[in-house]
């Protein structure tokens, strides 16, 4: 049976730091800040916005949340974001996907100015994070698999990693980050119009997907001994629960933990690792600006 990679337990520990980190700026004279900005009323968006602001008030953080009608026009979206930009409060900004199919979705993310984009989405920050460079803020579902891998001493260099999925917010930025000098590893990146994609997905010593398709990756998929990272989250009807569903990943999670060496779970996983690691970016962006404030 395979080890399993507790996101719930390595979450706990960096938002103990978290949270002794920023008192250490509240004593410095500054409170990290993040607004969610939430439009329309999707109700995983709303228990996820929500999840955000309880972990932001838990670390001793401002945390505050802007929610508009699923109506809103583009104009008045962007006025909120302009106003967020320019308020020294707020130090982090994101605004919550999915957005009503008549807004723009990528105009909206531009318009996050790139040093409060603590989601990491911005072209620039995108950019920064591809090439290597500090000043990039990277997005929180890698950041927190990046750092699952180092709390859990799963050795990357010279290894081959498969990731299945080619999202701009998940398995492309991952990539730069595992093939960087210092993860070194080989990777390869792995869609829906792969042929044959059970041939890569066995040769890999660490498998990560990241899909949203349920029971995508089965036992004769895994080579015995990987290390598999499961980012999926699919709500599957279940009766015989009383919320009426249940939460699974892309992984076959009981065929395959007989196989590899380690593997997370869904849910408890990479999630709780997401939110966390927008709170340490968040309190990067603090840290920034209290360092410009004393130049």
């Amino acid at each position: 049976m395979a080890r399993v990679i507790s996101g719930t337990a390595i979450s706990g520990e960096i938002r103990a730091e978290i949270a002794a980190e920023v008192e250490e700026l509240r004593q410095a004279g500054i409170t990290p800040g993040l607004a969610v900005v939430l439009v329309g009323s999707d109700e995983a968006s709303a228990v996820y916005v929500r999840m955000k602001a309880r972990a932001c008030e838990r670390a001793g953080m401002l945390s505050r949340t802007i929610h508009l009608p699923a109506d809103v026009g583009e104009d008045e979206l962007f006025g909120v974001i302009d106003g967020l930009n320019a308020d020294p409060a707020i130090h982090g900004i994101l605004v919550q996907l999915p957005l009503p199919g008549h807004l723009p979705y990528k105009a909206v993310l531009e318009r996050v100015t790139p040093e409060k984009d603590v989601d990491g989405f911005h072209p620039l920050n995108a950019g920064r994070a591809f090439v290597g460079d500090p000043r990039g803020f990277i997005p929180a579902t890698p950041a927190g698999i990046m750092e699952m891998l180092r709390r859990e001493d799963i050795p990357t260099r010279g290894k081959h990693v498969v990731i299945v999925g080619r999202s701009l917010i998940v398995s492309k930025p991952l990539a730069s980050l595992l093939m960087a000098p210092g993860p070194d590893a080989t990777v390869t990146l792995t869609h829906k119009h792969t042929v044959d994609l059970a041939s890569h997905t066995r040769m890999a010593d660490i498998l990560i997907v990241a899909v949203g398709k349920p029971g995508l990756i089965t036992p004769e998929m895994v080579k015995p001994g990987a290390v598999v990272f499961d980012v999926g989250t699919t709500r599957v009807a279940d009766p015989s629960i009383p919320e009426g569903y249940r939460i699974v990943g892309d992984v076959d999670y009981e065929g395959v933990s007989q196989l590899v060496e380690a593997i997370t779970p869904v849910p408890g996983g990479v999630g709780p690792m997401t939110i966390t690691m927008l709170l340490v970016n968040t309190v990067i962006a603090a840290r920034r600006k209290l360092e410009e404030s004393r130049v």
